[in-house]
């Protein structure tokens, strides 16, 4: 990682809660001057060597500070554009939606940044804000989470009940091959319009539930002592005693620490020779999601913008993170009692087409990661 005197313009990017993993690196990732980055076209190449250090001048609270007071005013930027695009008119449905993302991002921002530098703050402050930041985020992003999850599943069963089946893809024999994809095809569309009704149901109430906790949320007691406290951070970010006088190069052992357990994360992940369907491996994959996101924020607050060469990676992780929960969404109705044997036919269907869909994250994951020395081999 450059050190903090490289600054350069703030990029947004998607974000998650904090996550936390084992301190020991893997053995290929012996620090950031030893790893190998992937250029444009996918071959592994040597990082610019470090820049110099920090200025003597430029301490942690000039390096941190400034970060967590933007955040926090986006914060409060944001519940405002809530507030006023959240009037009963459907006109305004966009524009909160939009507020509520931005809300999302800057709560998790906070809490991961609160989460990667705590030895830098006041650190009773930063564990009782940093709970309440991931509670927020957490209740704000069901309602969004639930409406693409029908949106895709939706489409999924769409494309899947056409033309071109799994069954049917790629070269047939004549026979009885063409007559079991016909067969097939036949079953599935009987179910498809089932199953996306059934599902829509689901999803559906599951999202207005989801809305109505979030609005409740909004106008809570505990939410306004949240957004109590992201106001006074705006103004004034409590540090550690001692942390005013130190040099920014403090901030350096912590954000290297964030990147070391990405490392170590990702290279535990199983070979991608493993048995396909192995739902047991979704979580080592989320937590890698997790940690990608912690060490982008602390990329953000050290030099300034978040990493460019893990756009590719972390947004990989997040379709993986997408198609896991629609196929357990898939699989979940399919456990609905007295459903007709066609529309569970589809429905299983549609959760293999979903895991199908993990798997080829998890290959694109792969292709874009730009530290290859990290990656488990066969």
């Amino acid at each position: 990682m450059r050190r903090p005197d490289q600054q350069t313009t703030t990029r947004p990017t998607p974000d998650a809660a904090p996550g936390t993993t084992p301190d020991t690196p893997p053995a290929e990732a012996t620090g950031p001057g030893t790893r190998r980055t992937a250029d444009a076209g996918g071959a592994a190449r040597s990082p610019d060597p470090a820049g110099p250090r920090p200025a003597g001048d430029l301490t942690t609270e000039a390096v941190l500070a400034p970060y967590l007071r933007g955040q926090a005013a986006e914060f409060l930027r944001s519940l405002r554009l809530h507030h006023e695009h959240s009037a009963p008119a459907d006109s305004g449905g966009h524009d909160a939606a939009a507020a509520t993302r931005a809300l999302r991002r800057s709560a998790r921002r906070i809490s991961g940044s609160l989460h990667t530098f705590r030895a830098a703050l006041d650190p009773l402050w930063a564990d009782q804000l940093r709970a309440e930041l991931a509670w927020l985020s957490g209740i704000l992003a069901r309602e969004h989470a639930y409406a693409n999850r029908l949106t895709r599943l939706v489409e999924a069963l769409h494309q899947l009940s056409g033309p071109a089946l799994p069954a049917a893809r790629g070269v047939r024999a004549a026979g009885e091959s063409a007559t079991s994809d016909a067969q097939g095809r036949a079953a599935l569309g009987v179910g498809a319009a089932r199953a996306g009704a059934l599902l829509e149901r689901r999803l559906t109430l599951a999202r207005t539930r989801s809305h109505s906790a979030a609005l409740q949320a909004l106008g809570s007691s505990r939410f306004h002592a949240v957004a109590d406290a992201v106001a006074l951070l705006a103004s004034d970010v409590p540090l550690a005693p001692g942390t005013a006088g130190r040099t920014a190069e403090a901030l350096l052992e912590p954000a290297e620490r964030a990147e070391q357990r990405l490392l170590t994360a990702v290279a535990a992940l199983p070979p991608d020779d493993t048995e396909p369907y192995n739902e047991a491996q979704d979580a080592a994959w989320h937590q890698a999601r997790l940690l990608l996101r912690l060490h982008r924020y602390a990329h953000e607050v050290v030099l300034g913008a978040a990493d460019p060469a893990l756009t590719g990676a972390g947004h990989a992780l997040d379709l993986h993170r997408d198609a896991v929960e629609a196929a357990g969404a898939a699989a979940a109705a399919a456990r609905t009692p007295r459903i007709a044997p066609a529309t569970a036919y589809a429905l299983g269907v549609l959760h293999a087409d979903q895991r199908h869909e993990v798997e080829a994250a998890r290959t694109v994951f792969r292709g874009t990661w730009p530290y290859a020395a990290a990656l488990s081999t066969p």
